[in-house]
């Protein structure tokens, strides 16, 4: 009686892991129409402690929205018409710097022929085209001023969640057929992605305000770009500060000298290690319950299956998976796998 029973257990391993792929297949096609719903589920999900706020002063849910949501347009125009002011400079800036790289390479070229490397400066310099800066420079200035439509129809499908919070439990409890563990379980998703998305919000919000300011003191030109970066690749874990420090670097690089390209280094290192390693984990307080290797593999995972958005939110879609592994039993073991052993349960 054995062989049936491991056969059994066998086709439907099968059988799961195949509707697995069927799934995951599915979101990957339908990206470009998944991928702004959870974007605005996330974002609802930041706002709606604020709108909870803003209720307990006496203001009506629906005029508290309406009021963060107007905050919220009127910043994004200032923020987007800067930025685009910002590229258009980035954009006429970029034909020179392919002759302004002939002197950090010449400072370059010694250190590295006394290490073994042997480089023509020359012979690099003949491999860099500025049209393909210009090229990436002008996508991002159309995308940009197509954005204004994005974002008009992701802050009203955030509207109409906020709106929907209050009515949303006793929907959902009319689904579940265990509705008390049902939503202890939602409950427990809901206050750990926002527990995480509120303070991370914050975090990155002070990381690109102090590389701004650091960046603005030093005098590096589009300092509000790379703060803006910054702010934006700090929602992703271990590689987004590495990420966000590459442009500048390079262009202080290009334009000032090694020198002054070290001293932005030792700035990024000193933001990243305040914030990343030594205010974030105490004001996070408890761990996120997810290995560091997890973490990292969902980071890649989320990222081929959502794009940038994925990668930006990978650590509260893990954390929702995972809290929905735990209900179920064949479910647990797979989530202990993507805990962390290290934090007290």
């Amino acid at each position: 009686m054995a062989k049936p029973i491991i056969t059994l257990n066998a086709l439907k391993l099968v059988i799961m892991l195949g509707m697995l792929v069927i799934v995951l297949a599915g979101i990957k096609v339908a990206a470009d129409l998944i991928v702004p719903f959870v974007l605005a589920l996330f974002v609802a999900v930041i706002l709606n402690p604020v709108v909870s706020l803003l209720e307990r002063i006496r203001i009506p849910r629906a005029l508290a929205i309406v009021l963060l949501v107007s905050a919220i347009v009127m910043l994004a125009v200032l923020l987007l018409a800067y930025l685009g002011t910002s590229l258009n400079e980035l954009a006429r800036t970029l034909p020179q710097y392919r002759s302004s790289l002939i002197a950090p390479l010449s400072s370059l070229e010694p250190w590295l022929q006394r290490v073994g490397i042997q480089v023509s400066v020359e012979e690099v310099v003949k491999y860099i085209d500025p049209n393909a800066a210009m090229t990436l420079i002008t996508n991002l200035l159309t995308r940009l001023s197509n954005a204004m439509t994005s974002i008009f129809l992701l802050l009203l499908t955030v509207v109409f969640m906020l709106l929907e919070v209050p009515q949303l439990p006793t929907k959902l409890q009319q689904l579940m057929s265990r509705p008390a563990e049902g939503m202890a379980a939602i409950q427990r998703a809901l206050d750990s992605v926002t527990h995480y998305l509120v303070l991370k919000t914050a975090i990155s919000l002070v990381t690109g305000l102090v590389v701004w300011g650091m960046l603005s003191l030093l005098s590096v030109r589009f300092a509000f770009v790379w703060g803006l970066l910054a702010f934006a690749l700090n929602y992703i874990p271990n590689i987004g500060s590495v990420l966000a420090a590459i442009p500048p670097v390079a262009q202080v690089l290009v334009f000032s000298g090694l020198y002054d390209a070290l001293l932005v280094v030792l700035l990024y290192l000193a933001v990243n290690m305040l914030f990343g390693n030594i205010l974030e984990p105490r004001i996070m307080g408890r761990g996120l319950g997810l290995s560091t290797l997890v973490v990292f593999v969902s980071l890649i995972f989320w990222g081929w299956l959502l794009g940038p958005v994925g990668m930006l939110l990978s650590v509260p879609l893990t954390i929702i998976v995972k809290i929905a592994l735990e209900q179920s039993q064949g479910g647990r073991s797979i989530a202990f796998l993507l805990g962390d052993v290290s934090v007290k349960r």
